[in-house]
């Protein structure tokens, strides 16, 4: 954490003062957070908000404050969507891809690393994103096995996202679960005499990852999965 907030604080410290004008400064509010002073600034936060409701740095200043890792990528994403040219969108895009390394999901994350380069190549965080990299290149092609490295035999849990008695329904949502670089596969279900293309996205071994990841793709593609055990 502390290592992240000196180089924002680098980072905004470089930028031109037509910039900084145009936005309200967290960097004290940042400083703040480093000095264990989170609840101080949450209630500033509130008071700032009421006055610059659309500040993409209060925005990113609630993310660093935001407990919950899914609320916050969200609020993250927020920012890189509708405000990519803010002094911390690239602050933000990093924070998304470490979160889903974190979560073991390689090729999501991989996504957001190269995005990170193409839109912000001057970022600091490109050279801390690299070095966070696994070593095993072949590990990217296994974007959902988790943190806990298991073999395919050994994946007990995956998210049931959707069940369609259209599978052309069902192909585009398992094309946009692939499309965003997570492993997605559709089955054919027949209950009471109807056919359902049942949808899934993710294998995990661990019920504690495929309940962290269903609060992922709920909120990214605004869907109502559940967690199942893979049916072998």
């Amino acid at each position: 954490m502390k290592t992240i907030i000196k180089i924002l604080l680098l980072s905004f410290i470089m930028m031109p003062a037509f910039i900084i004008a145009q936005e309200v400064d967290i960097i004290p509010y940042l400083k703040q957070i480093e000095q264990g002073k989170s609840e101080e600034v949450k209630t500033k936060l509130t008071e700032l908000k009421k006055d610059y409701p659309n500040s993409a740095n209060l925005m990113f200043l609630e993310g660093v404050l935001t407990e919950n890792a899914q609320d916050a990528v969200a609020i993250y994403q927020e920012i890189v969507d509708k405000f990519p040219k803010s002094s911390f969108a690239d602050a933000a895009l990093y924070r998304i891809y470490s979160y889903y390394f974190a979560l073991g999901l390689y090729n999501t994350a991989d996504k957001y690393f190269t995005k990170l380069k193409k839109d912000y190549p001057d970022s600091p965080y490109i050279k801390m994103a690299a070095m966070n990299k696994p070593e095993d290149e072949n590990i990217q092609s296994q974007p959902m096995q988790s943190s806990d490295n298991a073999d395919e035999e050994n994946y007990k849990y995956t998210v049931q996202a959707g069940a369609f008695t259209n599978s052309d329904n069902a192909s585009r949502l398992n094309e946009e679960f692939i499309a965003a670089g997570m492993k997605s596969f559709v089955k054919q279900k027949n209950v009471g005499g109807t056919v359902f293309s049942i949808v899934y996205v993710g294998k995990f071994v661990s019920r504690e990852n495929a309940d962290s990841f269903l609060q992922i793709v709920d909120k990214q593609f605004n869907i109502s999965g559940r967690v199942v055990e893979i049916e072998k």
